[in-house]
């Protein structure tokens, strides 16, 4: 049985006359990286400040570590969010620290920690520097350490990325997937599908404050499997065969041409690559499974359709 480490129950929260969440409900599981999901507007900033008991539901629960969620539970959370809220006009290192303090850190305890990460994130020469001084990058660097620096069981970054070149974009994805190692429970709220691919072991995508699309990200992309396969052989002679495939494009690449087939249930892969493989060299054969950022824009498009009609 999956342990579950946030639970949230048919939560929901208006603003006057609108509905920001409608009965959403998300299981977090322990050690694991959580995709929250969801188009501008959807709900994703409202679930995310009332797990930080930043406001409260209307109606719903949220449990905590396997129990009713309390106010100091907040101590063991870090969030990262997307818009950021350092002092520009304070020195770095002495910000970082009183951060920490307020996080139960001794100031000792707060400095050691911080020099270390500082030393990591290659920013320590700039630890008396105001945070002015920084760029965009090195501000979004220490946001980052002070969110993780008091090893919060509970971690949320939303749009962590932002700012960053493809370099430390890198380095920041291997922190968030060390921590998950670590046993620290992540919630990742992005619009970057591509991050989602490489980061996510579940999401749950929020549309109009509704969840419509939830699970495991492996899971959610075989239910949206197409039966589209990718050919690469030597032959050019290849022609659709009724109950089996069909060919539904096909070009020449020097001496060798690329298919693609849609494959009918009734054909295992086996079966498939048995056939093509007569008098025929074949060099790569490819499921082409569905991106996130696909199954994102099918799933939010189906919902909308549906609401309109």
């Amino acid at each position: 049985m999956t342990d579950i480490f946030l639970n949230v129950q048919r939560v929901s929260k208006r603003f006057a006359e609108h509905t920001a969440l409608d009965e959403v409900s998300i299981a977090v599981p322990r050690g694991r990286i959580f995709g929250l999901l969801g188009p501008n507007g959807a709900g994703k900033t409202t679930l995310i400040r009332i797990i930080n008991r930043i406001t409260a539901p209307d109606s719903g629960t949220v449990s905590f570590d396997g129990r009713e969620f309390m106010p100091d539970d907040v101590q063991r959370i870090g969030y990262l969010p997307e818009e950021r809220g350092l002092y520009k006009k304070m020195k770095v290192g002495e910000q970082a620290i009183y951060l920490a303090q307020l996080k139960g850190l001794s100031r000792s305890e707060a400095e050691k920690r911080l020099r270390a990460w500082f030393e990591k994130f290659e920013i320590l020469p700039w630890w008396n520097k105001k945070l002015e001084e920084l760029s965009k990058g090195m501000q979004q660097k220490v946001q980052f350490i002070i969110t993780v620096l008091h090893a919060p069981q509970l971690l949320i970054f939303d749009e962590p990325f932002s700012g960053f070149d493809p370099v430390n974009a890198e380095r920041l994805k291997r922190e968030i997937l060390e921590l998950r190692d670590k046993g620290h429970t992540v919630i990742f709220s992005t619009h970057n599908m591509a991050s989602v691919e490489e980061v996510c072991d579940e999401i749950a995508l929020i549309n109009h404050g509704r969840v419509v699309l939830s699970g495991d990200v492996s899971e959610v992309k075989d239910r949206f499997r197409t039966g589209v396969y990718e050919l690469v052989c030597t032959s050019s002679a290849i022609e659709s065969t009724p109950e089996k495939f069909e060919v539904i494009a096909r070009e020449e690449r020097g001496h060798l041409w690329r298919y693609l087939l849609h494959k009918f249930d009734a054909m295992s892969n086996s079966e498939l690559i048995a056939m093509l493989a007569r008098n025929n060299e074949i060099r790569t054969f490819n499921e082409q499974m569905p991106t996130m950022n696909e199954i994102f824009i099918r799933t939010v498009e189906a919902n909308n359709a549906t609401l309109n009609q």
